[in-house]
C-alpha cells in the first residue's frame, strides 16, 4: 500500500492511530508503528515532562516513525511544540486551534506538519501555508467533533488540495480504509478501534463498555455550548443532556464536564465519566494485539480493493 502518505511518513500502511487524550501513550503508539501504521502520542491534559518522557520511551521501543498530537487550546501548547522540535519527532498533528503560527518552527526542526481541519476553507489555507498533509475528521468520530460528516468532508475537500488527505470519523475496519482510498484519500485515522487494543492503557471498564455497546449507543453533548463531544450514553450523558436542554448555565455544564474524560478513561468510572467513542461500535468485539488489528484491516482492505477492480459500470 504505497502512496503519498506512506512515502511522506515512511510507513508501510496508510493508517494513523488517533491522538486520544489520557489514552494515547508510548506503548500504544509504538505498537501501531511497529505494526506498519503511524502511532501518535497525545499531549491532551499532560505536562511537558510527561510528554518528553513518553517520546523518549517510544524512541526506546521502536525505530519506526511515530507522531505527537497537540491540542492548540492547551495552555502549555508553546512549551509542547518547542519540546517536539527539540526531540525531532517524525510528525505532529495539530487541532483545536490555529496551527499556522507553528509551521515555521516545526519545519526548521524537520517535523512533518499534519493539521486537523474541520472544513474545506481551512484545508486549502493550511496547504497554502505549507502543511505536509492534513486530517479531516467527520462528526462520526469520538471526542470533540465538528458539524460535517466524513463523506461530506471527503466529497468537498479532496478535489481542492494536492497534499495527502487523511480522513477520520467512522473508520473501524478494512472496508472503511478501502472506501477512503477509492474516494481519493491517502489514508485513514482511527481512534476508537484502537481503544480495544491489548496495548491500549484505557481502563478495562471502558473497554468492556465499548464491547457491550450497540450501533445506536453514542450521543453528542455540548452542542448548545459550541463544544460538541461524542461518547457512549451512560448516566453522565443523561444528566448532562438533561441539564443542557433545560437551559442550565454554561458554567454549570462546564463544571460537570471538567475531568469527565479522565474519570472514565483512567479511573474506569463509566457511570459518571464521559466514555468518548465514535459511532462505529459494532466492529469492537474483543481485545486484540495491535498487530492483529492492523493485519485484519489491511487484509480486508486488499480484498475489497481487488473486488472493486472487477466492477463494471
Amino acid at each position: 500500500m504505497t502512496n503519498q502518505l506512506t512515502t511522506l511518513l515512511n510507513i508501510k500502511y496508510p493508517i494513523l492511530q488517533g491522538g486520544m487524550a489520557w489514552v494515547s501513550e508510548s506503548r500504544l503508539a509504538t505498537a501501531v508503528s511497529e505494526a506498519g501504521g503511524a502511532g501518535i502520542i497525545s499531549t491532551g491534559g499532560r505536562d511537558a515532562a510527561w510528554v518528553r518522557e513518553q517520546i523518549r520511551q517510544a524512541k526506546s521501543l521502536t525505530q519506526k516513525p511515530f507522531g505527537v498530537n497537540v491540542q492548540l487550546m492547551a495552555p502549555n501548547k508553546e512549551e509542547i511544540v518547542d519540546l517536539i522540535c527539540e526531540e525531532a519527532v517524525a510528525f505532529v498533528t495539530l487541532g483545536a486551534g490555529n496551527p499556522v503560527p507553528y509551521f515555521d518552527k516545526l519545519k526548521q526542526a524537520g517535523v512533518k506538519i499534519i493539521p486537523v481541519v474541520p472544513n474545506a476553507k481551512l484545508a486549502v489555507r493550511v496547504q497554502e501555508k505549507g502543511a505536509d498533509a492534513l486530517v479531516v475528521e467527520g462528526m462520526e468520530a469520538g471526542g470533540h467533533i465538528g458539524v460535517l460528516t466524513t463523506m461530506a468532508l471527503m466529497t468537498q475537500v479532496l478535489p481542492l488540495v494536492d497534499i495527502p488527505v487523511i480522513v477520520a470519523g467512522g473508520f473501524a475496519d478494512g472496508r472503511g480504509l478501502a472506501a477512503a482510498l477509492l474516494m481519493g484519500a491517502s489514508g485513514v485515522q482511527m481512534g476508537t478501534r484502537f481503544l480495544l487494543a491489548a496495548e491500549c492503557a484505557v481502563h478495562p471498564n471502558f473497554k468492556q463498555k465499548l464491547i457491550q455497546a450497540v450501533d445506536t449507543d453514542t450521543v453528542v453533548t455540548g452542542i448548545t455550548m459550541g463544544h460538541a463531544v461524542r461518547g457512549v450514553k451512560n448516566p453522565f450523558t443523561d444528566k448532562f443532556l438533561a441539564l443542557e436542554y433545560s437551559g442550565a448555565p454554561k458554567e454549570e455544564l462546564e463544571r460537570l464536564a471538567t475531568g469527565s474524560n479522565r474519570k472514565a478513561a483512567v479511573d474506569g468510572d463509566i457511570e459518571n465519566g464521559m466514555v468518548q467513542a465514535g459511532q462505529c461500535l459494532l466492529p469492537l468485539k474483543k481485545i486484540e494485539p495491535v498487530q492483529t488489528i492492523i493485519d485484519d484491516i489491511v487484509e480486508e482492505a486488499q480484498q475489497v480493493l481487488k473486488r472493486a477492480a472487477t466492477i463494471e459500470i
